[in-house]
């Protein structure tokens, strides 16, 4: 009686293609694709960031940054 046989998930994944069509959940799978490949990304430039800071290269390239910057100038 618990159990979901393959019937039950056919007839429940004719119900969600009818609700949202195939372009909708086409959509949602790439943007899910697109997600987690913007996560991996971004777990693996935190593991190469301490290994900038310590070398020290990011900090002094911001202070130059900064240092080259013009003021704002007020205006009247």
């Amino acid at each position: 009686m618990g159990e979901l046989s393959i019937w039950h998930w056919l007839i429940v994944l004719l119900v969600i293609v009818m609700i949202f069509g195939t372009k909708k959940l086409r959509n949602i799978g790439s943007d899910l694709g697109g997600a987690v490949k913007s996560f991996k990304e971004g777990m693996r430039s935190d593991d190469q960031t301490p290994m900038q800071i310590r070398d020290g290269d990011r900090p002094a390239q911001a202070r130059k940054k900064n240092a080259q910057r013009p003021a704002f100038k007020a205006v009247p």
